[in-house]
């Protein structure tokens, strides 16, 4: 028996950490394209990519780990249902819960693996992520400026300069500023510098130079010998995410907001952190009677029942989050609705398969 279990373990482990890979890859593009075309406008090297996405996938394993999981169960255990391996060993006089033994080993280690991402690792990554981006702009964005060129890379910004006098440092600026659009700004400068404020932001040090601002027939015109302008490259882009807050900063913000949705929406990511691990403990108990129930129809059966199964989890999930937002049921129920009925559905998907 140890040497059956020993083998199904093995063959899980190998199937777990290919799906995780292949996963993880999938996910991670949208990502890493939305931050490609963020940070090609300063210049970013394939270093400054690759830290980038060493910080993504914390926030993805929170995602990929059940998945992966359920279809590494659906994969192997239907691999041994077609070969009529689970058969054998039921004739053999293995009861259903020791043939799943393995399922629940992994399923266990999956559970602490998610229960660690989600609590330390995921915001850890996001802040390091945030950082990461706005140390790369700051420290690439006069390279990426051009002498004597238009340069839109900033949002709603135009710059254009004369010259560089170092690696941070710019001369002979012009800049257009539209953030505001009921007052736009016309600003020159004999100087500027770039640096990487507190918080993610990215700061413009302007030194000895003037600003125009218009307000619709009205123009006030400034002088100044230092001014500092926030820049940003995409709406949001350094902004905090609820993602960055571990649970118990989440619970302290929810309790100090006053605001319905702002309060709703840190209850939420909180239950989200303790449900998706949960789902690896229900995912243990569904996927070997799910592989089961395939038939024979094989690898390609157990890969369509996976994302079946993943596509009703997360519509329920959505609904349930969409019910909280409207206030029609509290954020617990709304929270766990998903979780606690793929549970009862596993629970009994897997006493069935065990008293055939």
């Amino acid at each position: 028996m140890k040497i059956i279990h020993r083998s199904a373990l093995r063959d899980l482990l190998l199937t777990f950490g290919l799906s995780l890979a292949f996963l993880n890859s999938v996910l991670m593009m949208e990502k890493l394209i939305r931050l490609s075309r963020l940070l090609s406008g300063v210049g970013a090297s394939l270093f400054d990519m690759a830290r980038i996405i060493l910080y993504i996938q914390p926030q993805l394993l929170m995602l990929t780990i059940p998945m992966s999981l359920l279809l590494s169960v659906l994969l192997v255990y239907g691999r041994m249902n077609f070969d009529s391996e689970i058969i054998v060993l039921k004739a053999s006089g293995m009861n259903f819960m020791s043939i799943s033994r393995p399922v629940f080993i992994v399923g266990v280690f999956c559970f602490f693996a998610t229960l660690t991402v989600s609590f330390y690792l995921g915001p850890k990554s996001s802040v390091k992520l945030r950082e990461a981006v706005s140390e790369i702009i700051a420290s690439r964005s006069t390279m990426a400026l051009e002498e004597g060129t238009f340069n839109s890379s900033f949002k709603d910004i135009v710059i254009v300069v004369k010259g560089k006098k170092s690696a941070d440092t710019i001369e002979d600026i012009f800049i257009y500023d539209n953030r505001s659009k009921d007052e736009p700004k016309v600003l020159m400068a004999k100087q500027g510098k770039f640096f990487a404020q507190d918080g993610g932001d990215i700061g413009l040090l302007l030194t000895n130079g003037y600003m125009n601002i218009m307000r619709g027939t009205i123009t006030t015109e400034l002088f100044f010998e230092k001014y500092n302008m926030v820049l940003s490259l995409g709406a949001g882009a350094t902004a905090p995410r609820k993602m960055e807050f571990t649970p118990s900063q989440l619970l302290d913000q929810s309790r100090t907001i006053d605001s319905y949705k702002k309060k709703v929406a840190f209850y939420l990511e909180l239950h989200r952190r303790f449900s998706l691990p949960a789902v690896c403990l229900v995912l243990a108990f569904l996927g070997p009677p799910l592989a089961l129930a395939s038939g024979k129809s094989g690898k390609l059966g157990g890969l369509a029942l996976g994302l079946i199964v993943f596509v009703l989890y997360y519509t329920l999930l959505i609904y349930g989050e969409s019910m909280v937002n409207a206030g029609k049921i509290p954020h617990y129920a709304g929270s766990w609705l998903a979780t606690l009925l793929m549970g009862i559905f596993s629970w009994v998907m897997f006493r069935k398969e065990s008293l055939r």
